[in-house]
C-alpha cells in the first residue's frame, strides 16, 4: 500500500457513509437541530468555563485583574469586578464556574440522548431495510453469498455505523466546533501564542497520514474475517446434524480455531497502530503545549500577559487539541465503521436481476394456461440449462416433467415462480408474457411444494397459515386435513399452538412435507408445481402425502417434478427432458408406444414395482 495516500483516500470513506446514509438522518432533523443547539450551548460553556479561574488568580490572588484581553465587554466587566472586595470576587467565580458546569453538563447530556436516538433509529431503519433488500435479491446472489457473512453484515456491521453516528462522530464534531471557537478566542488573547500553539500541527498530519491507511486496511481485513468465522460457525451449526453423524466436529473446530487465530493477529495489529497513532500525537500535544508555557511564561514576566491571561490560553489550548486526541483515540472504532459501512453498501448497491418492471401490473385471476415459448436459461454464461425449450399447458392439467438429473427439471420451477428470467423466449401465464405482472401478484398465484420442506420457528398453526397469512382457524385445519396431518398435529404437546424447531428439525421429513401440503392448500392457487415432494420417504409416508397432493392437485394446473416414473402414469402431459431440450412429449401410453427413452427409463424401474402410483387418477384428463 502506497504511503502516499493520504486521509482523503482513507478515512473519509466515511464520507461517502455519510451521504449514502444521510437520508435515514434527515428524517430525524427536528432531533439533529435540537442536538447541535445542544452542543453549541455547551461548548459556549466551554469557552466560559476558564475565566472565573483568570478572575480568582488575577483578581482575589495577584489583586492585578486586567480585563484588555477579554474578548466581550471587557470594560463592562472590568467596572462590575473592580467594585467587588476579594473575597466577593472569589465567591462569584466559584459559584459561576459551578454554574457553567452544570449547564454545560445538561446541555451535554441532552446532546448525547439526541445524538443516541438519532443513531438508534437511523441504524434501526438501516437494518430493515437491509434486510428487505437481501430478501428480495436473486437467488443469483444468495447461491454465491455465504450465510454468516450476511448475517454478519446485518447485525454486526449495521451496529459497527452506529459508531460513525454516535459513538465516535458526537465528540469529534463537538471538539471540532470548540476547537474553532476557542483559536478565535486564542489568537484575540495573543496572536503570537496561538502561531505557536498551531506548530505542531504539521506532526499531527505527518504521522496520521503515515499510520492511518494501515489502520483502515487492518481493519477491513478484520470485518472480513469475522464475516468468516461467523460462515463457518453458521455452516457447522446449521448442519450439525450432519456433522456430528460423520465425526466432523474436529474438522470444523481447527477451521474455526485457524479462522480465530488468524483474525486475533489482525486485531493485535490494529490495537498497535491505534496506540502508536493515540501515543505519537500525546507526544506532540506535549510539544505544543510546552512551547504554549514557555513563551507565554515568558509573555506573563513581561507585562504582555497576566496569569490569569495564561492560564485561560493553557486550558483553550488543551480544548483545541482534543479534536486531535480524539481523532487518535476513535480512530480504530472509525476505520472499523467505514470498512463496515462499506461492506453494507456493497450489498444495498446491488440490483435486484429479478424485479417488477415499470409498467408492470398486478396479476389478474389466472385460469392456469402456461406456455414456455423458445425458453433459452444459463445460470452461467455459455452454459445453457434450458434451449429453446417450447411447453403448452392447458388449465387443469397434471403436467410430470421427468429425465436425468442436473438437466433443469427445476429450473423450469424457478423460471414458473420467476425466481430466473430466461434470457430467450418468454413463459406466459394465460397468454401474459409474466414479466407484465408484479412479482408479488404473480407469486401468489402458485403453491410450491418442495423435496426439502423448510418449516419457521413457529406453531403449527403459523407454518400452515404462512401460505395464507388472513386464514382463519377453520381453513387452517381443513387444509391440515386435507394434507393428511391434523392427527399427528393434534398428537403434538400443544396441538396447533406447538412451536417446531427451527427448521423443523424436531418433525419427521413426512410430517414437514405434510405441512407443507396444508400451506400449498390454504394458499388457493390455480397453479401447483411440487418438486419431488416424496423423495426420501418411506412407502407409508409416500402413500399419505400421495393421498393429500392428490386432493390438492384438483382442479389446478399441476406440474410434478419426480424421478419416480409411477407418479406419472395417469399424468395429462409428461415431458422429458435431456440436454436442456424436450426430447419426448405426451402421455404415459403415448410415450411407452414411441419406444424412446422415457419407455426404457419406465422399464427400468417396472421391474421392482407391482403397482403403479394412481393417486393422481382424479386429475382431469386431457
Amino acid at each position: 500500500m502506497a504511503r502516499a495516500k493520504n486521509i482523503a483516500e482513507t478515512v473519509p470513506k466515511l464520507a461517502r457513509i455519510w451521504r449514502r446514509f444521510w437520508p435515514y438522518t434527515r428524517k430525524q432533523l427536528h432531533i439533529v437541530v435540537g442536538s447541535v443547539f445542544a452542543v453549541t450551548i455547551q461548548v459556549f460553556m466551554r469557552l466560559l468555563e476558564p475565566w472565573p479561574l483568570k478572575f480568582i488568580f488575577d483578581g482575589v490572588i495577584f489583586q492585578n485583574l486586567n480585563m484588555r484581553g477579554f474578548p466581550l465587554a471587557g470594560a463592562f466587566v472590568q467596572s462590575i469586578v473592580g467594585s467587588m472586595t476579594p473575597l466577593t470576587l472569589l465567591t462569584v467565580s466559584v459559584v459561576a464556574l459551578v454554574v457553567i458546569v452544570g449547564i454545560r453538563a445538561i446541555t451535554w447530556y441532552y446532546a448525547n440522548v439526541g445524538f443516541a436516538i438519532i443513531g438508534t433509529r437511523v441504524t434501526t431503519e438501516i437494518q430493515n431495510d437491509l434486510y428487505q433488500h437481501v430478501q428480495r435479491l436473486p437467488l443469483s446472489f444468495h447461491t454465491k453469498a455465504r450465510g454468516g457473512d450476511l448475517i454478519v453484515r446485518i447485525i454486526a456491521d449495521i451496529s459497527m455505523i452506529r459508531e460513525v453516528v454516535v459513538t465516535a462522530a458526537l465528540p469529534l464534531f463537538a471538539s471540532i466546533f470548540a476547537l474553532v471557537a476557542m483559536f478565535v478566542v486564542m489568537f484575540w488573547l495573543n496572536s503570537t501564542l496561538a502561531f505557536v500553539s498551531l506548530i505542531v500541527l504539521p506532526l499531527f498530519w505527518l504521522s496520521t497520514r503515515r499510520i492511518m491507511p494501515d489502520i483502515t486496511e487492518t481493519s477491513r481485513r478484520q470485518r472480513t474475517k469475522q464475516s468468516a468465522i461467523a460462515s463457518t460457525a453458521s455452516e457447522s451449526i446449521g448442519a450439525i446434524q450432519v456433522v456430528q453423524a460423520l465425526s466432523l466436529e474436529d474438522r470444523f473446530l481447527d477451521d474455526f480455531r485457524s479462522e480465530n487465530k488468524a483474525n486475533l493477529g489482525i486485531e493485535v495489529r490494529g490495537a498497535r497502530l491505534a496506540a502508536r497513532l493515540e501515543r505519537s500525537l500525546d507526544v506532540f500535544i506535549a510539544l505544543g503545549m510546552s512551547l504554549v508555557l514557555y513563551f507565554g511564561t515568558q509573555f506573563v514576566l513581561s507585562g504582555a500577559l497576566t496569569p490569569g491571561d495564561l492560564l485561560v490560553f493553557v486550558a483553550y489550548l488543551r480544548t483545541a487539541y482534543r479534536p486531535f486526541q480524539d481523532f487518535a483515540k476513535y480512530t480504530s472504532r472509525l476505520a472499523k465503521a467505514a470498512a463496515a459501512g462499506e461492506r453494507v453498501i456493497d450489498v444495498m448497491d446491488r440490483t435486484p436481476d429479478i424485479r417488477d418492471r415499470p409498467d408492470a401490473v398486478p396479476a389478474p385471476l389466472l385460469r392456469g394456461e402456461v406456455r414456455f415459448e423458445h425458453v433459452t436459461f444459463a445460470y452461467e454464461p455459455g452454459h445453457p440449462v434450458l434451449s429453446d425449450v417450447s411447453i403448452h399447458v392447458t388449465p387443469g392439467q397434471l403436467v410430470v416433467l421427468v429425465g436425468p438429473s442436473g438437466i433443469g427439471k427445476s429450473t423450469v420451477a424457478s423460471l414458473l415462480l420467476r425466481l430466473y428470467d430466461p434470457q430467450a423466449g418468454q413463459v406466459t401465464f394465460d397468454g401474459q408474457d409474466i414479466r407484465r405482472f408484479k412479482i408479488e401478484s404473480l407469486r401468489q398465484q402458485l403453491s410450491v411444494v418442495l423435496q426439502d420442506t423448510l418449516l419457521f420457528h413457529a406453531t403449527a398453526r403459523e407454518n400452515i397459515a404462512f401460505g395464507a397469512p388472513n386464514a382463519d382457524p377453520k381453513e387452517i385445519e381443513a387444509c391440515a386435513r386435507l394434507a393428511n396431518a391434523h392427527e399427528f398435529i393434534m398428537a403434538l404437546p400443544l396441538g396447533y399452538d406447538t412451536v417446531f424447531g427451527e427448521r423443523g428439525v424436531t418433525l419427521s421429513r413426512g410430517q414437514r412435507q405434510r405441512i407443507a401440503i396444508a400451506r400449498a392448500a390454504i394458499r388457493k392457487a390455480p397453479i401447483l408445481i411440487l418438486d419431488e415432494p416424496t423423495t426420501g420417504l418411506d412407502e407409508e409416508n409416500e402413500r399419505a402425502i400421495f393421498e393429500a397432493l392428490g386432493r390438492l392437485a384438483l382442479g389446478r394446473t399441476t406440474f410434478l417434478i419426480t424421478h419416480d416414473l409411477r407418479q406419472a402414469v395417469r399424468a395429462n402431459l409428461i415431458i422429458y427432458l435431456d440436454g436442456g431440450r424436450v426430447d419426448e412429449a405426451g402421455t404415459h401410453a403415448e410415450l411407452l408406444r414411441k419406444d424412446g427413452r422415457y419407455a426404457a427409463l419406465w422399464r427400468l424401474q417396472e421391474a421392482g414395482i407391482t403397482e403403479p402410483r394412481e393417486e393422481l387418477a382424479d386429475a382431469p384428463a386431457s
